[in-house]
């Protein structure tokens, strides 16, 4: 009977060597080791051994690897340098499959410490051996420690031919549908770069095809926002995904992730409404303390998503006031830029901006101050102090020529719309041979570039009578005619259409008029001294690009132009015009023009034909009248 046990136990653990290679994965690599070992020194005498000597023969030979394994990952974990890891494949310590592994993941860990150590590393037979080891026993590597392994293989820099690299890369590919959704999503997040540099794109599709088939595993807002940053930008559908799953998970996010989801849609220019309005409810409802970082982040994402939501720029401004004197000089710009962006002028704040300026007059650089007076521009902001000023000039009279060209048209152009030009600024821009490098380009840039100099050319002409140097010649105007085929918009046809009805017949006004200062009128009349429409064309009119009419003006007539105001011409929240329309206006008043204006917030308040009509006879009216007055 005896005989027989010790046979079947035999015969069991010859059974159990067989199969503990396939078993150590399973997190018991020394089961083999130590069925070898009960073998052998069972086998000598079978019937010697009692239950009790058994269990205590299973225990010792069992549980015993398992402390050398541990003993192992301490002087893993413990390793200070890349010698100490690499020692260990030949100091006669038992490495189970995954323990090559971790020796690399360890290695690439120091390695990004001390990166000096790399070329020599590189050089290294035992590295080699390394990979060999890791490369032959790549089936039985954990989940976990798999995907670590393929991101420190990318880091190493191994060749594109590399079996290890090629062979780890494999096997994930295998594993995909049983690794978990963080496991691919670290993945992703610490190797996409790699994979696009090195040649593994199918790997990295392959991947962002399983994280949106699985979107719906994410349970945690971190990372939602982790790949959102990281992987949001390499698939339309799976940022869709990331979206949608955002919404859901919105309200755990603090204040923190709130920031990095809105630099994320900024940075890929994406305006998904849906995210930006729960995200501005959370910012407004819930007692968030944003820091300065935060602050101005938020700002900037906003600016550049162009997402008006009036609550949270006002808290923005509030919460940003305070912190007003400790932002650097790059910091007040960047935020100035933004609020113009948005079109927000809050005057507490860009006053506290305007007195950072000039308490740092000595250290500010002249890009700064030109990003603050194109933003100061944009909003039609004029600081209180002549200081600001004062130092713009200053600053610009050493450096103005030593800018980018546009960028120096942008500064006088500013200048010009607040009325703070001089005439040596308008000289500097207005020279031929500048205005030379302009002329005929067809780039956009340079067509807006050279739109801002017919201003500044009309600028010099209508408000600076004193202004002697060169002005942009009549010939250059006739390309800017083409850029009047755009859209029409239903306020603009709107209008046309009760003008017409107004007017009676067609040729006593004139539609969509192109004039020389770089302005285009919604339409022209001409009124004769008892209020009568006279027909346009037969008088001289020398506003226009291409002039026309041979008789002059009657005595005591007047020149009327209707200009339609829309939403965007205006400040957020507002009734006054952004900066650009309001030179316009000063230019139109300064060339002997009635102006009758049309914003759109009256305009839409009128039903019916009748109305629009009797509107527009009334803002004649007053248009002449104010004009009398005067």
């Amino acid at each position: 009977m005896a005989a027989h046990l010790v046979r079947r136990c035999s015969w069991l653990l010859r059974a159990a060597t067989r199969l503990a290679p396939a078993m150590a994965p399973a997190g018991r690599p020394g089961l083999a080791r130590a069925a070898h070992r009960t073998l052998a020194s069972s086998a000598p005498s079978p019937s010697s051994h009692s239950s009790g000597s058994w269990s205590e023969l299973l225990e010792k030979e069992v549980f015993t690897p398992f402390a050398e394994n541990q003993e192992v990952d301490q002087l893993i974990e413990k390793a200070t340098g890349p010698e100490e890891l690499l020692r260990l494949l030949g100091s006669g310590h038992c490495l189970h499959q995954n323990h090559a592994a971790l020796v690399l993941i360890r290695l690439c860990r120091l390695l990004s410490e001390k990166p000096e150590h790399k070329a020599t590393l590189t050089q290294d037979a035992r590295l080699q051996q390394l990979l060999y080891l890791i490369n032959s026993q790549i089936s039985t590597v954990w989940n976990g420690t798999l995907v670590k392994l393929l991101r420190s293989l990318y880091v190493l820099s191994l060749p594109t031919a590399s079996r290890t690299l090629r062979s780890a890369e494999q096997e994930v590919r295998w594993r995909l549908r049983r690794l978990k959704y963080k496991q691919l999503a670290f993945l992703v997040e610490s190797s996409a770069t790699y994979m696009q540099e090195q040649g593994s794109q199918e790997l990295l599709a392959e991947l962002l095809v399983h994280l949106e088939r699985r979107w719906a595993e994410i349970e945690d807002g971190r990372t939602v926002v982790a790949m959102m940053m990281k992987a949001g930008h390499l698939s339309e559908s799976l940022m869709n995904r990331l979206e949608d799953k955002c919404l859901e998970l919105v309200e755990q996010f603090g204040p923190d992730e709130l920031r990095k989801v809105l630099v994320t849609l900024a940075a890929q220019n994406r305006r998904s409404v849906p995210v930006l309005r729960a995200i501005s409810y959370h910012l407004v409802q819930k007692p968030f303390l944003l820091t300065k970082s935060i602050l101005l982040d938020l700002a900037y994402a906003y600016g550049k998503l162009g997402f008006h939501q009036t609550q949270v720029f006002q808290r923005l401004a509030a919460d940003l006031l305070p912190y007003t004197p400790s932002l650097t000089s790059s910091e007040v710009a960047r935020c100035t830029k933004s609020f113009a962006f948005l079109k927000w002028l809050n005057l507490p704040l860009f006053e506290a901006f305007t007195q950072h300026v000039l308490s740092r007059a000595q250290s500010i650089t002249v890009p700064h101050l030109c990003n603050m007076l194109l933003a100061f521009a944009r909003v039609n902001f004029r600081p209180g102090q002549d200081q600001f000023f004062s130092l713009v000039h200053k600053k610009l009279g050493v450096e103005l020529e030593g800018l980018d060209l546009a960028l120096q048209v942008d500064v006088v152009w500013a200048l010009c719309v607040l009325q703070q030009v001089r005439d040596v600024e308008l000289h500097a821009v207005l020279r031929p041979e500048f205005q030379a490098q302009f002329l005929g380009s067809g780039s956009p840039k340079d067509q807006s570039t050279f739109q801002k100099l017919v201003h500044i050319s009309a600028t010099a002409q209508l408000e600076h009578p004193e202004y002697t140097g060169p002005l942009l010649p009549a010939s250059a105007l006739v390309p800017l005619l083409p850029a009047l085929d755009g859209k029409v918009t239903p306020l603009q046809k709107d209008l046309q259409g009760a003008l017409r009805g107004l007017l009676g017949t067609a040729d006593r006004g004139s539609f969509t008029v192109a004039t020389q200062y770089g302005w285009v009128l919604d339409a022209e009349v001409l009124l004769d001294a008892d209020g009568q429409f006279l027909p346009v064309r037969d008088f001289m009119a020398p506003h226009l690009v291409l002039p026309c009419g041979s008789q002059p003006l009657p005595t005591g007539a007047k020149r009327l132009a209707f200009l339609r105001w829309e939403f965007p011409n205006f400040n957020s929240r507002s009734k006054d015009l952004l900066g650009r329309f309001m030179l316009a206006r000063r230019h139109l008043l300064a060339a002997g023009f009635l102006l009758v204006d049309v914003p759109y917030y009256e305009w839409l308040e009128l039903k019916s034909e009748w109305q629009k009509g009797a509107y527009l006879k009334d803002k004649m009216r007053k248009a002449v009248a104010e004009q009398l007055a005067k």
